[in-house]
This record gives C-alpha cells, structure tokens and sequence, in this order.
C-alpha cells in the first residue's frame, strides 16, 4: 500500500524543480518503446507543453540537423516542414521574404509557471529565427502574458496599435486567444495559433507537434515500460492536463487510443482518472487522492514532466523503488530525464521546440510579406470542433526518449547539456552512454 498522509511538500517541491528543469522539446530514430510518426502529411484527429537547459540553439552537428536539406530551400520557395533543421539554416533562405515585409510580427507567449520552456527555448529561439530570416530588432517583439489573460489580450492590442501586421499567440485559454483573433481579424492582423489551438478561433495557421502523436508516444511509452518493469495486473491512473487547454484532449486522446484495447481485454484497469490540471502542486495532491482511493494502483499516466516530478518525490516518500512504478512524461526536462536515469519515470516526450519556434517564424514571414506560405510548410490540419472547421497547419514529430536514446538526441541536440544532466547522478548517465 503506497499511502501516505498528504501534505505541503509538493509545492515546496516545485519551486525547486522550476530552479533545476530542463526543456528540451524531436528528431531522430525512436526508441523500442515506440514509434515516431510522420509529421507529413498529418492530421490531428478531432478533439478539443515543458526543463531548463542553455537556452542557445542546439549544436549544428545535432542528429537533426541536415544543412543541405535546408540549403534547397532556396528564397524560401522550396521550404519545407521537413527542411527545418537544429542548424536554423532554412531560416536564412528566407531573407528574400523578410525583405519583401511590412510591419512588426509580434509572439506573445502564455507565462513562466506551466512550462519553462517559454522563456528558456521559445523566446530566444523564436528571436534566432526571425534574426537569421534578416529581421531587426525593430521588426519583431516578443512578449509573455505571465499568465494573466488580461494582459495577453492588451498585450495583442498594443502590438497591433504599434505596427503588429502578423501575430503569433499562444494562447493562455481558448477564450482569450478567440478575443485575440476576433480583435486582430478587425484589424487586418493574420494570426498563427503557436503550440495551443485556439477553439472557436479565427486564426490562419497553426504551429505545433502532432499531439495526438505526443499521446501516442506516451501510451505506447507506458505499456512498454509496464513490461520492461515486469508489473504484473496493470491497474494505472490516468492523469491530463488542463481541460481548458486543447492540447491536453489530443494528448488523451492519443493515450487512449492505446490504453482502451487493453482496458477492453481485460489485461489493464484504469482506476482513477482525476480532472486534470498543469500545476504540478495540484496533479501531486490529484495523484495523492487517487491513490489514497485506490491503494491497488501500481502506475499512473503522467502527461508531462512537470506534473510527474512531485508524484515521483511522493512516491519515494512512501518507500516506492525505482523501476517498479511506471510513470511518463512530455518535455525531456532536465528533471524529468534524471527521473529516467533514476528508474522513476519511464520516458519523455521529446518535442525540439527550435522545430516549432523556426516553423511559426516562417510562416509569419509568409505573412507580413503578404504571400502564402508554401504547401511543403503547411503539412497538416488541425480540427477546430468548435467551428468544425479544419486548421491548416505545421506539425512537427515528437519523440519518445528513454536511457537508450537519451544520449544520441536531447544531449546531442543541446536541449540537455551532459554536464547538466549528469551532475550528482554520474553513475547513472554511464550506464546510459552519456559522458559530460
């Protein structure tokens, strides 16, 4: 029986693991646990993200990186979802674009406390992207809503009223980014939906990886690791993340596809499935009232590293060993690789966001130039099922890392320096391959 007495640690807990994560967001040859799905051509089914690392690009000898490929998109013509590259050499094919533009492209990211990967990753690649493409400064802004919806819609109007002629918003809820596009839409303002789909939204594009993918990742992840860890009568909780957010409904929705076929077999029980949220305090007291309810469970599906980190800390506190307690994640931050290394977290979910930060930067290029981007970038829909209508979009290929691949991607990439990674846990990184 793994319960014990709730308390006050997991805020306390946290705090830490904001000062000591790691985001790496995926390219590369997947792991046994499961499969990478194309990102051509793809579709997200219907159905209404996150580390600390260097927040400088990944090194040009990166596993995805490939300059020749990016070197074909020459003036941006040719430019692809699958020519964007760790090296960001498909940015400066763009230049001809960025010259042909008028106005200010301005991002506007959500906050600092669901993910550290806004002001970590996100900013500063978005800054290189734009940078390499021959912007200034004064061409672009970048802003974060520090999570007040409030502030996300002024800061959408301020931009448009200083010169904005393209935005790109991630949206804090669908409710605020609607407001957004409805303002920009009044305006003559085109807007890209980047990482989070607006529902019942105007928007021209979306940017992001294919989530339902990310949830595929992670249930084919969970099973794998069951097996590996020789848990036998799998009776898991199933954990998500914020209802408010679209994302967090095609990550389920892809776990589920997994999860359902066993459920129906017989061979998995799904115990417990709280509401969801992405404030790692509350999944951690969500988990802890589950468990209590269900003393049988012996895993749990954990949609991101954040959210994992407090319930691995409890589980420790209740004398759980390592490799016994399957647990997943999203985000391939620094904490949720250790937990890897450790045996108390199964894998992550590899999602390079220098993929998604270049991806929405030449589609707002294509934007403010007043052309359309090409259909080689465009490679996917996302369903709006609020509108029921279908999102042209960029969508990237997520990755599933364990022990075994950790090494030739997140630490080849950059997003998890060696050094960083390994310090205090040494023994564990030789195991698996990485040296610092």
């Amino acid at each position: 029986m793994f319960v014990g007495k709730k308390s006050a640690f997991a805020v306390a807990l946290f705090s830490v693991s904001l000062v000591i994560a790691s985001c790496g967001s995926s390219t590369g040859t997947a792991s046994s646990s499961a499969s990478t799905p194309s990102s051509e051509s793809a579709s997200q089914s219907s159905a209404p993200t996150e580390s600390s690392a260097s927040s400088s690009a990944p090194a040009e000898s990166s596993s995805s990186a490939s300059t020749e490929a990016s070197s074909s998109a020459s003036g941006g013509a040719g430019l692809s979802a699958s020519s964007i590259t760790a090296d960001f050499a498909a940015m400066a094919t763009l230049k001809d674009v960025a010259t042909a533009g008028k106005g200010k492209i301005a991002v506007i990211l959500p906050d600092t406390v669901t993910s550290a990967r806004y002001t970590q990753f996100d900013a500063p690649y978005l800054e290189k992207s734009f940078t390499m493409a021959g912007l200034t400064k004064d061409d672009f802004s970048i802003v974060n809503a520090q999570g007040s919806t409030a502030t996300q819609l002024t800061d959408a109007q301020n931009a448009i009223t200083a010169g904005a002629t393209v935005l790109v918003v991630d949206p804090l809820d669908s409710g605020t980014g609607a407001q957004i596009e409805t303002y920009a839409k009044s305006h003559g303002v085109p807007v890209i939906d980047y990482d989070r789909l607006t529902l019942g939204g105007s928007r021209d594009y979306y940017v992001s990886f294919n989530n339902v993918a990310v949830g595929t990742l992670i249930g084919n992840g969970f099973v794998q690791c069951a097996t590996d860890w020789g848990v036998k009568d799998v009776k898991f909780i199933e954990m998500v993340g914020a209802p408010t957010d679209n994302n967090a409904t095609l990550f389920a929705q892809g776990y589920d596809a997994v999860l359902k076929p066993l459920e129906d077999a017989g061979t998995y029980k799904k115990v417990a499935a709280p509401a969801g949220t992405w404030d790692p305090p509350t999944a951690a007291t969500e988990f802890e009232q589950a468990l209590t309810a269900h003393p049988d469970a012996n895993a749990a599906v954990t949609p991101n590293d954040g959210n994992t980190a407090p319930i691995v800390t409890y589980l420790k506190k209740q004398g759980v060993k390592a490799n016994t307690f399957p647990l997943t994640g999203q985000d391939a931050s620094l904490g949720g690789l250790q937990n890897i290394l450790t045996g108390y977290q199964c894998g992550t979910v590899y999602k390079p966001i220098y993929l998604e930060a270049q991806a929405a930067a030449a589609l707002a290029l294509y934007l403010r130039a007043g052309q359309t981007p090409p259909a080689s970038l465009v490679n996917g829909t996302t369903p709006d099922t609020q509108t029921k209508t279908d999102v042209p979009s960029v969508l990237m290929t997520p990755l599933w890392v364990t022990t075994k691949n950790m090494n030739a991607t997140v630490v080849k990439d950059g997003a998890a320096p060696a050094a960083q990674l390994c310090k205090g846990y040494e023994a564990q990184c030789k195991t698996a391959g990485i040296s610092g």
